[in-house]
């Protein structure tokens, strides 16, 4: 998936964003405003660190206040795991373009002089068939393997330099897990490995979304920080029994569930479609898209709260 690039001067106008910048600068912002002042201290320390924070100032500008300026750093750097997808200077490691991890380097976690974009740490494709398909082995490193790796670094000693890199990925591999098909893959004799996360299935009647993955990464929205501040802000309040959840596993299952009876639903059928996707199925899925941002915001902040040093 492609990321946009950010304009966050607010004295310009802002392009549309996709649901990587969109929904990943919700699911931060949500969490941005539970952390307490010494984690949200310390992640702003933390981000200063990355080699793009001073572009991030530029395209924040100058109209804002410290606490602003911040706010909008720690939603930019959700989004940045995507937005090297655009950097030259990163490759696309592993097989079937990048999203199959291949050999030691897959799982490195060195900080910032990793050029490799890891492609398959964005999600943790849980394998379920309809036509009784054998179900092949679920892709390792994943979003599973890889957020573990970077909360205990966070709750470490470590330097900071890989702190802030894995803070940064930890932002936004927690935001991929909350959308359902990150979390999941339909295996049928088409296809033995899956159909990606629903990127196989296509869709007609949703605008510019023309497989179901798409869909999902579009359907809460487009806009600029302003829009997501403004859109979040109107957001209920997760339950607290569901928020307290820190366990990833659990939010993966959740997400896979969720797939199997909310996404892989009518009017989406047996096979690759095209079908065409109705108004009733684009509110649920708005609906439920929501949900999982409010959770995924919720659950962030509990992590950093609790594991950050």
């Amino acid at each position: 998936m492609l990321a946009t690039t950010l304009l966050l001067n607010l004295g310009a106008p802002l392009p549309a964003l996709c649901w990587n910048d969109f929904g990943h600068m919700t699911v931060a912002y949500l969490a941005y405003k539970k952390l307490t002042p010494h984690t949200r201290e310390r992640a702003d320390q933390l981000l200063r660190l990355c080699p793009s924070y001073q572009a991030w100032l530029t395209q924040i500008g100058p109209d804002c206040t410290e606490a602003e300026r911040n706010t909008q750093v720690f939603m930019l750097a959700s989004t940045w795991p995507d937005t090297i997808k655009g950097d030259q200077s990163y490759q696309s490691d592993g097989s079937q373009h990048g999203f199959r991890p291949d050999g030691p380097n897959a799982s490195q976690n060195i900080g910032y002089s990793d050029h490799q974009l890891h492609k398959y740490w964005h999600f943790v494709d849980q394998p379920f068939t309809y036509d009784h398909s054998p179900l092949p082995a679920r892709i390792e490193p994943n979003a599973l393997t890889e957020m573990a790796t970077f909360r205990s670094v966070l709750a470490s000693d470590s330097a900071d330099e890989l702190k802030s890199f894995d803070l940064i990925w930890l932002l936004h591999i927690a935001g991929d897990v909350h959308q359902p098909l990150h979390c999941v893959t339909r295996v049928s004799h088409a296809h033995p490995n899956g159909d990606s996360g629903g990127n196989d299935v296509h869709i007609s009647g949703a605008g510019d979304s023309k497989n179901l993955h798409g869909l999902w990464d579009w359907i809460l929205g487009k806009g600029g920080p302003r829009d997501v501040i403004a859109f979040a802000d109107n957001l209920p309040e997760p339950p607290a029994k569901q928020a307290a959840i820190t366990d990833a596993t659990k939010w993966t299952d959740e997400g896979f569930k969720i797939a199997k009876k909310n996404v892989y639903a009518a009017p989406i059928k047996k096979g690759d479609g095209p079908f065409e996707i109705t108004d009733s199925y684009k509110s649920k899925a708005k609906a439920i898209a929501e949900q999982r941002a409010e959770l995924g915001g919720a659950r962030l902040a509990n992590v950093l709260n609790n594991e950050l040093k």
